[in-house]
């Protein structure tokens, strides 16, 4: 045994004997095995394709409300969107030929349902892997759509009460206080919003109480991504040339989108690794633990497509988990639907 290897057996031997570390390890080792990186990137995907029809059919709906509005068009010139790339040039250069289009209002409401059912598909599909839920038991298409529009309900009522308690916030609060109660209530909002999504998302066989770890670590850090991707509009865009503005924005929302992703997919996997204590799990093999081979057994058995297929997995060799770190890692708290 080299050096090398020797100082990464006893990094992990010190990880597998701490409850924080192995739970830690066990979250980012079950990422990897779901390959969480990949569902991620998918979810960026569609969320992407939706937003663009999105921002379309708030354009074509600012263009219907400018239209022959003087009032509304100065109100357009005095605010912040005046000084974004791209779109304040055009405001500022000719206001009053701004309007709407029936054949764009169209295309952007298509676009927009298009890829709103797809993230929503993309994420029921990233809750099956995450929970490791076998072919044969994933429900659906007239289930998952179903899913997906109690899903975009769900995200739509999230939205307005969130953009109505940060108004009732900032009219009863001013200053400082208004910034920490906007942010604590927005963190509040988020950790609920994502625990209703988490439940219409996850198996009807995991329990509830299984959701709650990943949602309560999952509805601040999205408030953090809401506060800096505001911060990063406000400060650094707002003012751009266009060329660079352009850029920046597309640039910005993938990196935005994807974190957002990432997020999701980390509360999932916590949320299953904590369900079925599935730590610790060892840096290098053989040998194998416990929670180790199940989550194997698990990635092999997911992979059944029919009912008359049926998969068994064994371990054999110095591959086979020792007894004690079989009992460390328990029983499944939820087994895969």
């Amino acid at each position: 045994m080299n050096p090398f290897e020797r100082t990464l057996r006893a990094v992990d031997r010190a990880q597998r004997r701490r409850t924080a570390p192995a739970v830690v390890v066990g979250v980012v080792k079950k990422y990897g095995d779901d390959r969480g990186g990949l569902l991620a990137a998918l979810i960026t995907y569609y969320g992407f394709v939706a937003l663009i029809p999105l921002l379309l059919l708030l354009s074509t709906v600012l263009g219907f409300v400018l239209h022959s509005h003087p009032g509304a068009q100065q109100a357009v010139l005095d605010s912040a969107l005046a000084d974004f790339p791209i779109i304040g040039d055009q405001l500022r250069q000719n206001v009053h030929s701004v309007q709407g289009s029936g054949f764009a209002l169209v295309v952007a409401l298509l676009g927009l349902l298009y890829g709103a059912l797809g993230i929503a598909q993309v994420l029921q599909h990233a809750m099956a892997e995450v929970w490791n839920v076998r072919g044969t038991d994933r429900p659906g298409y007239w289930a998952r759509l179903a899913r997906s529009l109690l899903l975009l309900a769900a995200l739509g009522t999230g939205l307005v009460l969130a953009t109505a308690c940060a108004a009732l916030v900032g009219t009863a609060l001013a200053g400082p206080a208004a910034r920490i109660g906007g942010l604590l209530l927005s963190a509040a909002l988020n950790t609920a919003l994502c625990l209703a999504c988490f439940r219409i998302l996850t198996p009807k066989e995991i329990a509830t109480r299984s959701l709650w770890p990943g949602c309560v670590l999952a509805g601040p850090l999205f408030t953090l991504l809401q506060a800096f991707g505001a911060l990063l509009v406000t400060r650094e865009l707002r003012h751009a040339t266009a060329i660079y503005g352009f850029f920046a924005t597309v640039i910005g929302l993938l990196s935005w989108i994807y974190l957002a992703s990432q997020v999701t997919v980390y509360a999932a996997e916590a949320n299953t690794v904590l369900a079925r204590r599935l730590w610790p799990r060892s840096l290098l093999q053989p040998p194998l633990t416990g929670p180790d081979q199940e989550v194997l057994e698990a990635l092999a058995r997911q992979e059944e497509r029919r009912p008359e297929q049926h998969v068994d997995v064994d371990f054999t060799g110095a591959s086979r988990a020792k007894d004690g770190d079989r009992a460390s890692g328990g029983p499944p708290a939820d087994g895969p639907s």
